[in-house]
Parts: structure tokens; C-alpha cells; sequence
């Protein structure tokens, strides 16, 4: 049985959310499978073996028995259990109807962790725990041998353990580090080894010295060959009371051999997986280079990196003629801790990318490697990002879209708590097609910038300037060359910054390319509430805006950067000296999204807007959300955040009405 237009099997009507935006139907390819043999893995089940016949009453030890054997028209059914390897598919489907499917066992919990449990350690010794200066100036008294309270451990590092990788022998950056500003980054955690020491599930944190260990708890240390590791549990608790493990392979769920296509995961836990900076972006779960894999309800957890790749890994590999990339379905999955990138694709073409929960992302703090996001992809064609929450990224943008993107759309996520992010969404030197961002919520994006890096404007130094300073960011949508972006009926609100802020790239141009604008785009019938800086700012008047309701802005909040000197505008002067938001509102009441839920409820300001009295005259201020006009839907938003069919003329922002939005 073929998937209904929803995308969904078996369930009728056409999924609005589905149009894409040049008004065709994103290409939905998934089939109905039916298995010709199934194959049964259970790692606790006492008759288990790699030497049966993979029965369910004989089901092998370990998946990659069964991954060894699987063919086309193969499920591998697994049941519940912790397995400590990684699954390497020796073979792909032939095509959708006929695919490999690795699948956890209904109702059971599967875990592939990337780690392995220690056991044995002894006290840390021969390494002063102070630093060398102070230790050295004897400035600093010592206490006794055997009185610091202090308890570091050591454990010597199995090499039977690692077969061939030991990621702390490996730093966190691979090989392509030409992207990286050395002169404003901080190399920490680039340098950082690979390997990760975790107690209880979560992992301790790594410092660069040995007597780094003494001042914090909770942290290891690695020497310098990678043969020993040091580490201090939190309240200097005793290691034979824990659970310690250490990460020991790279991924969890990867094939060796690139090109495998038409693979199904589904239900599977990955865990701890030693993956290195991107690029080449390679995921605890890795489709290498494949096409047409469906990742579906698994859970990524702390994987040092890259959570998941689904493109073709990396720019330096030859491309191979009418090679497909992409076609992937990510579906569901829960992805948590990521280091520095949750969803990476290069090159990927026709991706579906729903329902999918992608929080922590970040901790890393490798955002200048260019790599760092929620979801960051190259190049995405014909693409659906929908229904996605993102929450409490972390020095990484919620999604990137990097150069070379048409036809995708990005409706109904909630994008909620960017900590020290630069902006919501980044879309990169975008120069052909069109791209849609619709019926989204972003909210409280802090802005990762230097607060001491602002000039003071001493007495009205600050009123005659015509340049505003850029050290400050925050951006809920954020664009640099990107051309005829479509923004539209989203609730943008709480940014450092702005809701929306375009700058050209002229001089990135690629052969014979041109450089990119940031012209054209259509800022449509947002709510955009409270940002600090502006609501909008655009680089020059060659761009659109109508129907945006602008709720609790200070004054300036419009704005055209170029030609010089910048505009700072408020609705009635957008109005007349730029002919934008005839259709626009100004409004006063309160709008609040939990970030947790991302339940969004509107009520009334405390506070009252500068300027009084009179700003009601001069700005037609709404006091109440029955005040504020309905707007004309643009063709290719046609339905709500919840995927309802819009009216003709519907509310600004992504509910059909503010009941419903009282109501979430």
C-alpha cells in the first residue's frame, strides 16, 4: 500500500502541510513493506549465539550477526538489552518496497551505547594537583599526604578495548580546519580529546590540565598518550558506588562501506559515540553517503559531535555521476546532547524531516568550526522541515541552511530558548529558488556576543549617529545572501535583536557565480513581540513586508540599513517612506510561550509604552487582541500551525484565532 498525501500510510486528506513552496507536493516515497524473513537478536536471552540460526527461539548475541546477513526484504527485530557495539550493515534494500529494517523489539527498550564499563582504579598519584606557578613559590600551604579531601582516580586505559580507535588518542577536530578563525577562537574544546568519561549515563567534563582537576569536580583528564585517564567524581564520591564507563567507538549504527541505501532504523537508543568535529560529519547514526534511509522514534544521547549524518559526509570526496543524496526520513526521534550538531546533511536533496525533538545542542561550544546546529544542512532542495522542537540550543543555531537552497519549507517547529545563540535560523547564500519559513514559533534568542565590546554613548553622543553599532545580535530569522525568502505568519518574539535581519554577501560568488543579495524576501503576517533592538531590518527597500502585527516594539524598530544613513522607523513612517505594512499593525499586550511546553498564552502589559500620553493617537495603538485586523493569507501559507486550512483573511501569526492560541 503506497503513503497517503500526508505522508502517512493508510490516513486520507491532503496534508497542507506538505505543499512545498513552488505549489507541488513534497515527494513522498515510503512504501508499505512486507518482510520475507525476519531475523531475531537478543544479547540477555541465555540460548542466545552469533552461532544460530537467528531464530526467535535462537536469536543471535549481537545485531551485527544479523547485520552480516540481512538482504533486501530482511527485518532484523532486536530485543531489549544494552549492546556495546557498533552495527555495521553489510548490505542495503534494493528499493522502497523492499528494504532492511533494523527494528527494536515493540514495547522494549534497545540500547547501543558506544561505551564500555570499567571496573578497576586506583588513587591518582605523581601529579600536583596545584598549579605549577603557585606550587612552585611554595606561596600555597600543602596539606599532608593522605589528608586532602580531594579523591581523584586513575584507570589505565584496556588497548584490547578499542580495536583500532582510541578516541583519547584523538582530538575533537578532524581534518578540515580551514574555516576556523584561530585568532577569535577559543581552541579549548577543539582540542579536547575525543573519549568521554561517564558516570551514571552523563558525562563528566575534560580539562586541559591535571591540576585543573583539584579546583572542580565532576571532571577528568587524559595523558598525553591516551593510555591513562584521571578523573574526580562530584562530592568526591568513590568510582566502585558508580557506574563508570568510558567511550570506546566512534558510532553506534554505521555502515564501513558507503552507499547503502534503503535502510529503516527504528526504536533504537544510541549512546556516547566518540564522533570528531565536523567535517566530514559522521553521526552515532550514519547513513555514509546512502540514500532513501528512514531514522525513525530512535533516541541519540550524548554523542560527542554529530548525532546524526544523512548527506554525503563531506566536500572533499570525488562525487560520483547521478549519485543521490539525501531522500532520507528522519522521523520522531528524540536527540539530546549533542555536542556540536544533531542533524547534519551535505548535499541533501528531498530530506522529510518531522516530529522530531532536538534539545542541548551545543555543549561543545565549537560554533566557529561553521558546523554547529540542531539541524544543519547544505544545499537542501525540495525539502520539509515541519512539526520539529527545538529546545535550549546552546551556542549553535536551532537550523542552518548552508548555501544552495530551493523549494524547502520550514513550518509548524517551535524553536524555543537559543542560550548564547546568534540567531533562531540561519539561512546561508541562498540565491536561486524560493524558500519558505511559515507558522513557526521562535522565542528568546539571547545573542551570543561580548557586552564589553559595546561603546558607551556618553550624554547624546548616541542620538546623532547614522550607523548602528553591530556588536549586538540575536536574530529570530537571520539571512546573509540569502534571495526571496518568505517569512510569514510566525510568532517571533523575545529576540536580543531582531525577529528578522538580511545582510548581502556580494563577494561570495563560487566560479562564475554572482554574490548574494538578500534581496526580494516577503516578511508577511508575523507576530513579532518585544525584540530588543528592531523588529525588522532589512539591507535595502528592495524587499517586502505587509500584514506583520508588531506588539511591545520600542521606537525605530523598522528599519533599512543602506543606502546611508540607516532608517529607523516606526509604522506610519514604513508606511509612507517605504510603502511597506499598508496592512500592519502596532499593538500593547502581552504574549508569553512556556519553554518548556512551548504553550503560548497572550494577556495584558503591566508596563505602559514610553512616549505618553497621546502614542495611542499618533501610532492607532490595539490595546486588546479582538482590536487587531485580519490580513490577506498569501498563497503559500495555506494552512495553520496545527495544519488547519486558512480563510481567505486570517489573524497574523501561526493560530487561526486567538482562542486557540489562549488554549494551547
Amino acid at each position: 500500500m503506497s503513503v497517503s498525501e500526508n505522508g502517512k500510510a493508510g490516513k486520507p486528506g491532503k496534508d497542507l502541510t506538505a505543499v512545498l513552496p513552488d505549489g507541488t507536493a513534497f515527494e513522498f516515497w515510503e512504501r508499505e513493506n512486507e518482510y520475507d524473513r525476519i531475523l531475531y537478536v537478543s544479547c540477555d536471552d541465555p540460548a542466545a549465539s552469533d552461532e544460530n540460526e537467528g531464530s526467535e527461539k535462537l536469536p543471535f548475541k549481537t545485531i551485527n550477526r544479523a547485520a552480516s546477513l540481512a538482504t533486501p526484504g530482511t527485518k532484523v527485530l532486536i530485543r531489549g538489552g544494552i549492546y556495546r557495539e557498533c552495527v555495521r550493515p553489510a548490505e542495503g534494500g534494493s528499493d522502497a518496497a523492499h528494504m532492511i529494517s533494523y527494528e527494536a523489539y515493540p514495547g522494549e527498550k534497545v540500547v547501543i551505547r558506544a561505551s564500555e564499563r570499567v571496573t578497576e582504579f586506583q588513587p591518582s598519584h605523581g601529579w600536583k594537583l596545584e598549579p605549577v606557578s603557585e606550587f612552585s613559590t611554595g606561596t600555597k600551604a600543602k596539606e599532608a599526604p593522605g589528608d586532602d579531601p580531594r579523591k581523584i582516580w586513575a584507570h589505565e586505559l584496556d588497548p584490547d578495548m578499542f580495536r583500532g580507535y582510541n578516541p583519547f588518542c584523538a582530538v575533537n577536530i578532524i581534518h578540515d580546519r580551514l574555516f576556523i578563525e584561530y585568532g577569535k577562537t577559543d581552541m579549548t574544546s577543539y582540542l579536547n580529546r575525543r573519549g568521554c568519561v561517564y558516570c551514571d549515563g552523563v558525562p563528566l567534563k575534560q580539562v586541559a590540565l591535571y591540576h585543573m582537576l583539584g579546583a572542580e569536580d565532576n571532571t577528568y583528564w587524559v595523558e598525553a598518550n591516551g593510555q591513562m585517564i584521571h578523573f574526580r567524581l562530584k562530592d568526591d564520591a568513590d568510582p566502585k558506588d558508580h557506574r563508570i564507563e568510558i567511550s570506546v567507538r566512534e558510532q553506534c549504527f554505521a555502515p564501513k562501506k558507503a552507499f547503502l541505501s534503503y535502510i529503516h532504523v527504528k526504536g533504537l537508543i544510541c549512546e556516547h559515540a566518540a564522533t570528531g568535529g565536523p567535517v566530514p560529519q559522521r553521526g552515532a547514526i550514519s547513513a555514509f553517503r546512502g540514500h532513501h534511509w528512514i531514522i525513525e522514534d530512535c533516541t541519540v544521547d550524548y554523542a560527542n559531535t554529530v548525532a546524526i549524518d544523512i548527506g554525503n559526509e563531506c566536500w572533499h570526496h570525488e562525487m560520483i555521476e547521478d549519485q543521490q543524496i539525501g531522500y532520507s526520513v528522519i522521523r520522531g526521534c528524540t536527540i539530546r546532547n549533542a555536542g556540536v550538531c544533531g542533524i547534519a546533511g551535505l548535499f541533501a536533496e528531498h530530506m522529510l524531516i518531522e516530529d522530531n525533538r532536538i534539545e542541548g545542542t551545543g555543549w561543545q561550544k565549537m560554533e566557529l568550526s561553521w558546523e554547529a546546529g540542531g539541524i544543519k544542512l547544505h544545499n537542501s532542495v525540495n525539502g520539509l522541515i515541519r512539526r520539529n522542537i527545538f529546545r535550549n540550543t546552546y551556542r549553535a543555531d536551532h537550523l542552518w541552511l548552508d548555501c544552495g537552497n530551493e523549494n524547502t519549507r520550514i513550518c509548524s517547529n517551535l524553536f524555543l530558548n537559543g542560550i548564547e545563540q546568534r540567531e533562531a535560523i540561519f539561512i546561508e547564500c541562498t540565491k536561486e529558488g524560493v524558500n519558505l519559513i511559515d507558522n513557526n514559533i521562535i522565542w528568546n534568542v539571547e545573542g551570543r556576543f561580548d557586552p564589553a565590546q559595546i561603546p558607551a554613548e556618553p550624554g547624546s553622543s548616541g542620538w546623532y549617529k547614522q550607523v548602528e553599532n553591530d556588536t549586538v545580535n540575536g536574530y529570530g530569522v537571520y539571512c546573509e545572501g540569502t534571495d526571496r525568502l518568505i517569512v510569514a505568519h510566525n510568532l517571533i518574539g523575545k529576540c536580543r535583536h531582531s525577529a528578522y535581519y538580511a545582510k548581502p554577501v556580494s563577494f561570495r560568488m563560487g566560479g562564475l557565480e554572482r554574490g548574494g543579495t538578500s534581496r526580494k524576501a516577503k516578511i508577511l503576517n508575523n507576530i513579532i513581540y518585544d525584540c530588543g533592538e528592531a523588529a525588522i531590518v532589512f539591507p535595502t527597500a528592495d524587499n517586502e513586508a505587509e500584514g506583520n502585527l508588531y506588539l511591545c516594539m520600542k521606537g525605530g524598530y523598522l528599519r533599512v540599513m543602506y543606502p546611508a544613513p540607516e532608517l529607523c522607523l516606526d509604522l506610519n513612517s514604513w508606511r509612507e517612506f517605504c510603502g511597506f505594512d499598508l496592512h500592519g499593525d502596532y499593538a500593547w499586550f502581552a504574549v508569553d510561550v512556556d519553554e518548556e511546553s512551548g504553550a503560548a498564552a497572550i494577556g495584558q502589559r503591566d508596563d505602559e509604552p514610553v512616549n505618553a500620553p497621546g502614542p495611542d493617537r499618533k501610532i492607532s495603538l490595539k490595546r486588546e487582541p479582538e482590536a487587531v485586523a485580519k490580513v490577506e493569507v498569501p498563497s503559500c501559507v495555506n494552512c495553520d500551525i496545527s495544519g488547519n486550512a486558512r480563510e481567505e483573511l486570517s489573524l497574523p501569526g501561526p493560530f487561526s484565532s486567538w482562542e486557540k492560541l489562549r488554549q494551547l
